[in-house]
């Protein structure tokens, strides 16, 4: 048997860009002498198919994020339970989610110059649509964080999409699966953000 099943599996290049450029917190591992170092940053998807990030120089990850060294990250979409109750045929309860598996290579981009442009773009993108702020190039506040930050670049050597929404169900029950992903979401985050940010 095929594991994961194929029909889990999504290698559309634009689906996995898509799961980037909508979540770009990524979750970035990285290994030495066989202790996983992980880092939750938001990448950004470039034109020239690269993924960029900042991190802070006194992260211990960060000494691994230079030097073509070996990465794995994963970008998470959105996920949820899926109880039998929603189908129209007979089921077991599951679990449905989208997540992007990348391995690539990672190297320092060590202009300071780069690193500016690079915040600044990284906050017009996830500034849209609306661009209600706009990061300045003479905002002292980064100017005097840029000593502080280190840029990096990805080169991305392998994809996996793995997006498991039902597809083995019979389309009505597709269409439930997906209407159910969409209210469990908003109604998970309300609830969780009550019971943990009370003012």
């Amino acid at each position: 048997m095929n594991y994961p099943p194929k029909i889990h599996q999504d290698n559309d290049i634009n689906h996995m860009i898509e799961v980037i450029k909508t979540y770009p917190l990524a979750t970035l591992i990285s290994v030495k002498n066989d202790e996983p170092y992980i880092t939750h940053l938001p990448l950004i998807y470039n034109e020239a198919g690269k993924l960029i990030g900042h991190i802070d120089k006194y992260n211990p990850q960060a000494e691994l994020l230079k030097g073509d060294l070996p990465i794995t990250l994963i970008f998470s979409g959105p996920q949820c339970y899926i109880s039998p109750s929603i189908y129209t045929t007979t089921q077991l309860p599951t679990w449905n989610y989208i997540k992007v598996h990348l391995k690539g290579t990672v190297k320092a981009i060590e202009s300071k110059e780069a690193l500016k442009e690079s915040i600044i773009k990284m906050t017009e993108f996830l500034e849209a649509p609306d661009h209600k702020y706009v990061l300045e190039p003479d905002n002292q506040r980064m100017l005097g964080a840029l000593d502080y930050i280190e840029m990096f670049e990805i080169t991305i050597d392998s994809w996996e999409g793995k997006f498991k929404l039902s597809q083995d169900k019979k389309p009505q029950d597709i269409q439930n699966a997906r209407t159910e992903l969409l209210r469990a979401n908003q109604a998970s985050v309300e609830s969780f953000l009550e019971k943990v940010f009370k003012p």
